[in-house]
């Protein structure tokens, strides 16, 4: 009886042992239940963090205007002239664009002037109801012409503001149409130019 008890006594430890066992091959086995949840894990964790990759806005560059130079013009030699000319000199760039904002402010006042006679003209329009035709032929003649030099007047302002825009951007001297260079020359003589010769001939052929 001693021996069957102690036989039975040992097959239950050895039933004990072997579930044990079994159970802590299972939790480490690879690829076992605890392996695939932690990859599951792993693999949802990488998918949320190339999302919120993808989701983040890419920055784009700003791109900043350059300032005009502190003086209004560049350095003389960003100037062309034309073959056999004299490079520019940083004197005749500054004498060239002192000219040019005098004549800004003269044609200013000139327009500013013709504005109000044209004014006053429109006035006496109004109140000449007794003239005759030939009074009011005149008039309406001096009016128009005063208008039309008043509208040329305001095409030279904005050619020598043009100018003086190109002195500090650097693109001076060069012809509008082709590139090429308009000559120190000519633009000594008449800075608001923005053809060559060659390309002013061509536009006024049309």
């Amino acid at each position: 009886m001693a021996d069957s008890g102690k036989a039975a006594g040992g097959r239950a430890r050895s039933a004990t042992t072997a579930r044990s066992t079994k159970t802590a091959g299972s939790a480490a086995a690879p690829g076992g239940p605890t392996t695939r949840s932690t990859t599951r894990s792993a693999a949802r964790t990488s998918a949320s963090g190339n999302k919120a990759k993808a989701a983040t806005p890419t920055r784009t560059a700003t791109v900043t205007a350059l300032a005009p130079p502190p003086g209004g013009i560049h350095a003389p030699d960003i100037y062309p002239v034309r073959p056999g000319e004299d490079p520019w000199t940083e004197e005749e760039l500054r004498e060239l664009r002192e000219g040019l904002i005098d004549e800004v402010a003269r044609l200013n006042s000139e327009i500013q002037y013709a504005e109000h006679e044209i004014a006053d003209m429109l006035r006496d329009s109004g109140d000449g109801a007794g003239d005759d035709q030939a009074d009011t032929g005149t008039k309406n003649f001096e009016r128009e012409h005063e208008m039309a030099l008043t509208n040329q007047t305001r095409g030279m302002l904005s050619q020598s503001e043009r100018a003086l825009r190109r002195l500090a951007d650097g693109t001076y001297g060069a012809c509008e149409s082709c590139g090429s260079p308009i000559g120190k020359a000519r633009l000594q003589v008449f800075p608001r130019a923005t053809l060559c010769v060659t390309c002013k001939q061509r536009e006024e052929r049309r």
